[in-house]
């Protein structure tokens, strides 16, 4: 049976979607309690940094953005990976999670810091090779919005790496049937009906995390919304 996912679509152009995602990131203090979750080093066994940026042919000399840096997790293995060439741009939307990753990585000289919003992440045009949303997915409010300024953000042949969690009763222990927004092929259909193509996907971590591979459609028209899902 195919559903057809337009009226869904079109009723996320301007809604706030991730408000129950959100919750705890709605107060310093919230965000305060989420720093020592989102940098605790047993993070690595389950995110697996250096495979993800195996995975992702990240090469010396690339700019590569992190996408919701929040505290700054993944930048030293960005900042690493990318070599002194290169060039690391971490965005988020609280200036508290962005001072508390130029904590982390003040001996770190090519990564750049940049204050966005909701809407508009304030990212230089067509700077990007790659875009990383690591966990962030599900936490855009305004996913049309920011799609668009994702596309506008990346070189003509860049890539767009969304890791997003299976909306299931395993991922997120347990919390991502509530959390979650879109189940892997939903969100894949609303990244495409807003610009881009789906190169590859995978599971990441298995019943945990895929990972989906995007480029800017060489053709786009935003009103053109009628696509479907199996």
């Amino acid at each position: 049976m195919r559903v057809f996912v337009l009226a869904l679509l079109c009723s996320l152009l301007s809604a706030q979607v991730a408000q129950k995602a959100n919750e705890r990131y709605q107060s310093p203090d919230g965000r305060k309690g989420m720093v020592a979750t989102l940098t605790d080093p047993s993070r690595d066994a389950r995110q697996k940094p250096k495979e993800l940026i195996a995975e992702l042919g990240i090469k010396p000399g690339m700019t590569v953005v992190d996408l919701g840096t929040g505290p700054g997790y993944m930048l030293p293995y960005l900042s690493a990976a990318v070599g002194s060439g290169g060039r690391v741009i971490a965005e988020d939307i609280f200036p508290d999670f962005l001072q508390k990753a130029q904590e982390r990585t003040a001996d770190l000289k090519n990564i750049t810091f940049v204050l966005g919003t909701a809407k508009e992440t304030r990212l230089p045009e067509k700077s990007a090779d790659l875009i990383l949303v690591l966990d962030v997915y599900h936490h855009l409010d305004y996913p049309a919005q920011t799609l668009s300024e994702l596309r506008r953000a990346l070189k003509p042949e860049g890539r767009l790496a969304i890791v997003e969690y299976h909306k299931n009763e395993i991922a997120m222990n347990g919390g991502a049937k509530e959390h979650v927004r879109l189940g892997q092929p939903e969100a894949i259909a609303e990244i495409e009906a807003n610009g881009f193509t789906l190169l590859s996907k995978k599971d990441f971590v298995p019943q945990v995390q895929w990972l989906g591979i995007f480029t800017p459609a060489k053709s786009f028209a935003p009103a053109n919304l009628g696509i479907s899902v199996k």
